[in-house]
Parts: structure tokens; C-alpha cells; sequence
């Protein structure tokens, strides 16, 4: 379903942008990319954007502040004890006030489902964009994912993606999911009966994890959410390692053109061993570098009201 929010550049998940959308921003990371830091910086100097984190992250924040320190804009950060919301302000109040004050964009990252599209949907105020919330959804990081995909292999159509791990407490895999297939992409998921999600069975089939990564193009290892985890999914990190983890005997076994990819962070030796991580094979750090271009075009997309 494509929504109708590219008037403000909201970015609330990737079901909300067209493919026309998505490609555009790719042209524009790639754009990004080839221009130095002393062009960049001219691009917004003096525009407001303020990180509103109210979960933990270091690499999507850290990624995010590159991302707009290098469109020459101002910064503010605002967490759960810097802000007034830690006093009983609503959430709507605080965007409220940060549109008064100048701010035209907003990242946020929160623990709250739907509280993003909620928002768009009353405030005037500055652009939203989605850096991860709750069990919903993460469109950067899908669209960085993808955009990684398509600088490999030059296109999206009919790539074989399986998705392995903690589908049930993933927005990393949801956002992807849609995206991958919004491009025709065929994607895969696998996990433990423990973690899967029912509620995403009509968008892919679930197979064993060795039917999942023998045709795969990519695979994308989902990390263990232990932070989520209400209640003891699987017995042990040993025993997730026998039957999900990514060792070098399975990826021996897997296509050799086949390339590997994870959100990060990763818990090395439990969905992945750790000499894989940096494999020539491995796209993660590479993935980590792509998103700082994806987050540009993303932030250039909320101060241009979507054009």
C-alpha cells in the first residue's frame, strides 16, 4: 500500500514509498557519494535536524549524525533524560516545539508501535523519520540494505534473499520484507519456531535454514533481539549456533557468489561466526558505509518536503 506523505518528506517505512521513491534516493546516495566533504557541507548550513533517541543505538545514531554533519546542518540530541517528555510533555508537544523553534526534520528512534504514523498524520511540524521503532519497522537500515544489494549486483528483480534469525522481533526484517518485494525480489525467511512471526507467513514462506541459504543470492543474518525477548525463545546461544548460525562449514555450502549481511551489531560466534564477519564475502561494514549516503538522501528528501 503506498501512502500520500511525500508532500513532508516523512519517512514513516518503507511500504510508504513507491519504487519510483526508493530508486530516487539510491541516485541520490550515489550522488552523495561522489561528491567531497567541502561540497556537501554547503548543501544545508544553518538548517535545524534534531535525533530524538528514547532506545539505545550507537551505529544508526552515530550513522545518522555523519549523515547530516555532512550536509553542513545544525544537530541537536534529545534522549529520554534530556527530554521534556521525561517531565509528562507529549510526544506531539515536543514536535510541536521543535517546529516553533525552527527544526525541520525529526529522527526518532522509539520504543512505541505506530506512534510515528500518528504523528504525521496531526503534526504540523517538522519531517519525521522512522531510525527504528519498536517491533514495527527500520526503513534506513532496509534501504541501505538494498541499496547494498543493488551496487553488488546491479539490480533487485527476482534476487533470492533469505532472511534468517529473530523474525519475531525484527523491524529490520519487516521493512525489508516489503521493500525487497515492492522491487520483485524473492525473498526467504528462517528461524527458530520460537521466533517466527505468523502475521508475515503471506509475505514469504518460512523454509529450514539449509533450504534457505542454498539458492540464496544474500543472506541476511538477523541478530538475536535478547533485549526484546519477554520470555526464553531457544535454549542456549550454543545451541542457536548449531542450528542457526552462520559457520564456515554452511557457507561453504552455499552458492559462491553468494554475499552475507546483518544489521549489526553482531553477536559474533551465535547467529555468525566471528571470522566471517569480515569475509570477502560480507558486505556488513560495507553496509555501515552505504547508510551514511542513504541517510543523506533521506535527510535531503524531509528538507525538500519529498520532491
Amino acid at each position: 500500500m503506498i501512502h500520500t506523505e511525500v508532500r513532508k518528506g516523512h519517512l514513516i517505512d518503507t511500504d510508504h514509498l513507491s519504487v519510483s521513491e526508493m530508486e530516487g534516493l539510491f541516485e541520490r546516495a550515489d550522488t552523495w557519494r561522489s561528491r567531497n566533504r567541502t561540497e556537501t557541507a554547503r548543501a544545508y548550513p544553518g538548517r535545524f535536524v534534531a535525533n530524538l533517541f528514547f532506545e539505545p543505538s550507537t551505529r544508526t545514531r552515530i550513522s545518522f549524525e555523519v549523515a547530516e554533519r555532512r550536509l553542513g546542518m545544525e544537530v541537536f540530541r534529545l534522549d529520554q533524560e534530556t527530554s521534556s517528555t521525561e517531565k509528562g510533555e507529549s510526544f506531539y508537544d515536543t514536535l510541536r516545539t521543535l517546529d516553533s523553534l525552527g527544526v525541520e526534520a525529526a529522527v526518532i528512534r522509539h520504543a512505541g508501535g505506530g506512534l510515528l504514523a500518528e504523528m504525521a498524520g496531526r503534526s504540523p511540524g517538522p519531517a519525521l523519520i522512522n531510525a527504528g521503532e519498536g517491533e514495527g519497522g527500520h526503513p534506513t537500515q532496509a534501504l541501505l540494505d538494498l541499496y547494498t544489494l543493488r551496487r553488488h549486483f546491479g539490480h533487485l528483480s527476482g534476487l533470492r534473499v533469505a532472511i534468517v534469525g529473530d523474525i519475531r522481533h525484527s523491524r529490520v526484517a519487516r521493512s525489508n520484507l516489503w521493500a525487497l518485494k515492492a522491487f520483485g525480489a524473492r525473498p526467504v525467511l528462517s528461524g527458530p519456531e520460537s521466533m517466527r512471526d505468523p502475521r508475515l507467513e503471506s509475505a514469504a514462506p518460512y523454509l529450514s535454514f539449509a533450504d534457505a541459504i542454498r539458492e540464496a543470492d544474500a543472506v541476511m543474518m538477523l541478530r538475536v533481539q535478547l533485549e526484546r525477548h519477554r520470555e526464553s525463545l531457544f535454549g542456549s546461544a550454543e545451541e542457536y549456533r548449531a542450528r542457526y548460525g552462520l559457520t564456515k562449514d554452511r557457507l561453504e555450502r552455499m552458492r559462491p557468489h553468494t554475499v552475507i549481511l546483518h544489521p549489526a551489531p553482531v553477536n559474533r560466534g551465535v547467529e555468525i561466526d566471528g571470522e566471517l564477519v569480515e569475509h570477502p564475502r560480507s558486505k556488513i561494514f560495507e553496509q555501515m558505509e552505504n547508510g551514511v549516503w542513504v541517510r543523506m538522501a533521506v535527510l535531503e528528501r524531509a528538507m525538500e518536503g519529498g520532491v
